[in-house]
């Protein structure tokens, strides 16, 4: 009697063994194409806890996202987590993972359907999928690529990403950067002379096709004549500094002589902006 207790008391501890450290499946990284499907999952090692992914297929070369996945090491858990794009409100479900040797089986016994997803590895380049709930079971074969897929970086969610443009552009991981808003008041200087006023905004002209030419102008333009502020225009300029902006703009002569005086903030806005004015000197007929 005593032999059979300690017998099933080390299949117990045996047992727990085997599912109570499970670990991360770094055997996932990268490209897995669904058997006969264009149907993809891509995974990305983000550091030692954490796995990140998306489910996607193919159709006529576009790339479209259903779903984005993570598989986390939380304390003694590993926890697996799926968001479908548009469904329960944009919120994941999370399953536990309970290993065993090859087989990694993600359990939410709560979730109607699926209840687990088992990754079996069946070698480096094949994993056979298994989803399972209450009535109804599926499985399927996926295959590690050679060849990654464009724009499968798992922590990009947008497919059309163009990773060389916006670091041309020096856009952040939202596609934005900091400008800065120069808005242009009426300055202190009320006088009268038309040759110091000519010769003035003739140097303001010239100073903005200057910055233009620079990079540094992306936009500008006149505010309408009526308002109680006394603004006359804005600029927005792409610099680092505000000293920088202050800078440029100390060569403009209708700021220099007072006819105008800026206000200068910071502002935030799409990185993608300096890319109209390719297309703005294609379309003006007449000279301002």
């Amino acid at each position: 009697m005593f032999l059979k207790v300690k017998v099933l008391l080390i299949a117990v501890l045996f047992s727990q063994l085997c599912y109570s450290q499970p670990s991360l499946p770094l055997f996932f990284t990268g490209t897995w194409k669904v058997e006969n499907k264009e149907s993809y999952e891509h995974w990305d090692r983000l550091n030692d806890q954490q796995l990140k992914g998306l489910s996607y297929t193919i159709n006529n070369g576009q790339i479209k996202v259903s779903e984005y996945l993570s598989i986390t090491q939380k304390n003694n858990q590993v926890i697996y987590t799926g968001t479908v794009i548009n469904q329960n409100k944009g919120m994941g479900i999370d399953f536990v993972l309970h290993q065993n040797g090859n087989s990694y089986v993600f359990e939410n016994k709560m979730h109607d359907f699926p209840k687990k997803i088992e990754y079996l590895k069946k070698s480096d380049t094949v994993i056979q999928v298994t989803v399972s709930g209450d009535t109804k079971t599926f499985s399927y074969n996926i295959y590690k690529q050679t060849t990654p897929k464009k724009n499968t970086d798992s922590t990009v969610a947008n497919p059309n990403y163009d990773k060389q443009l916006a670091e041309k552009l020096g856009a952040d991981d939202y596609g934005m950067k900091s400008f800065y808003l120069v808005i242009l008041k009426t300055g202190t200087n009320i006088t009268a002379d038309k040759e110091l006023s000519s010769t003035s905004f003739k140097s303001h002209f010239e100073n903005m096709e200057k910055m233009v030419k620079s990079g540094h102008l992306i936009v500008a333009g006149p505010m309408g004549a009526a308002n109680k502020n006394n603004y006359r225009g804005i600029f927005i300029i792409n610099a680092a500094s505000v000293s920088e902006v202050e800078n440029l703009l100390q060569y403009d002569g209708a700021i220099k002589n007072k006819l105008l005086e800026p206000e200068i903030y910071k502002w935030y806005g799409s990185a993608a902006l300096p890319e109209y004015l390719k297309a703005s000197d294609k379309i003006w007929k007449k000279q301002p």
